[in-house]
């Protein structure tokens, strides 16, 4: 039996790989996508993170939905909580094409987009409007705060775009960790994450409802730099960390777009993100809510993140291969196999098995 909305997600692979993630988008946006409204949620599913009081734990990652013009399609496809973005403060079109590649052999996808965005202001606008819908209402939205490629301060981009759309927002991601844009990696640095982090945390100090703030962080950080960086996100009272984006490692890959620059996600990223997941467990000795994402793909996968310690998960590329009826799949399959195994909730699982990744 063919998953929900798989078999047109499967007709754009036959698509260049940006004309299909564009087609696919306005799919969604348009209702044509034939998905069934649905809300899985138990009480074993319940979660709540960071203040964040979520029906199921899987996530939509940042990049489906860039600009918030398919919320209420996602929010019907049966995820927890939906990650859109990334917003800048001004519209920029991203990197030069072609920049995105699937690659087919290894369930995987390379991208090197740059942050492309309307801009913060449209993006406020939408989200404004969606809350306002009855079913904006009850679904838990986040945006992925990003910095235009030409700013001279990324530590402002990021406060302005939690300042114009942090009154329509659950929660905020601060993505100092594409690959994409040159030079926003070094922002993982210790002094200057810190001052990154408290120009973000000075502008939620102003919204009228105080929101859970994340940092999300790159694959490729060693023992040293995740130190650094639980350090610095208990000194600036963040709310918890996303781990991890895309890597820019290729081992092992077997497509032919694998030697493509840009930022590598879905089923090879899943051992190095999960390990990087365990490490800030052991690291924050599991005090510092985590969100775990990279190659989720089933409900094992996603038990298995929430094993070596990330209170929820996200999700993305899988759902190239597999159709956005996915999510719900994987949340029934979590509930399953947490019943299996005798936990009352996700919170009794959590970094259950994070030894077994260091």
């Amino acid at each position: 039996m063919k998953r929900l909305g798989s078999i047109p997600m499967a007709a754009t692979r036959l698509l260049d790989p940006e004309r299909a993630h564009d087609l696919a988008t306005v799919a969604l946006r348009s209702g044509l996508l034939p998905l069934r409204r649905r809300r899985v949620a138990s009480p074993r599913l319940a979660t709540s993170l960071a203040g964040l009081d979520l029906p199921n734990p899987v996530g939509l990652a940042a990049g489906l939905d860039k600009n918030a013009v398919a919320l209420r399609a996602l929010a019907g496809a049966g995820f927890g909580f939906l990650e859109v973005g990334a917003a800048t403060p001004l519209p920029q079109p991203g990197n030069p094409k072609p920049r995105l590649f699937r690659l087919e052999e290894d369930r995987a996808a390379i991208n090197r987009f740059g942050f492309n965005s309307h801009g913060m202001q449209k993006v406020a606008a939408r989200l404004e409007k969606w809350r306002r819908s009855r079913s904006g209402k009850d679904a838990v939205v986040g945006l992925n705060l990003g910095a235009n490629r030409d700013s001279e301060d990324p530590a402002t981009d990021f406060a302005s775009v939690l300042a114009e759309c942090g009154p329509h927002l659950d929660f905020a991601t601060v993505n100092v960790s594409s690959p994409n844009t040159a030079g926003l990696r070094g922002l993982q640095s210790a002094e200057r994450l810190e001052r990154v982090l408290d120009c973000v945390m000075q502008a939620r100090s102003l919204l009228p409802r105080p929101i859970p703030v994340f940092v999300k962080i790159a694959p490729d950080m060693d023992d040293g730099d995740l130190g650094d960086v639980v350090r610095v996100v208990r000194e600036t009272g963040l709310s918890g960390i996303v781990a991890t984006n895309t890597t820019v490692e290729r081992t092992g890959l077997k497509s032919r777009h694998r030697d493509e620059s840009g930022g590598l996600s879905g089923k090879p990223l899943f051992d190095l993100s999960t390990r990087v997941l365990a490490r800030l467990w052991r690291l924050s000795e599991g005090s510092v809510p985590l969100i775990g994402v990279g190659g989720v793909g089933s409900a094992q996968d996603a038990y298995d993140k929430i094993r070596a310690g990330a209170g929820a998960v996200q999700m993305y590329t899988a759902m190239v291969f597999d159709g956005l009826g996915l999510a719900a799949e994987i949340a029934k399959g979590l509930d399953a196999l947490l019943e299996r195994d005798g936990h009352a909730s996700v919170a009794d699982a959590v970094g259950a098995d994070a030894e077994k990744w260091l």
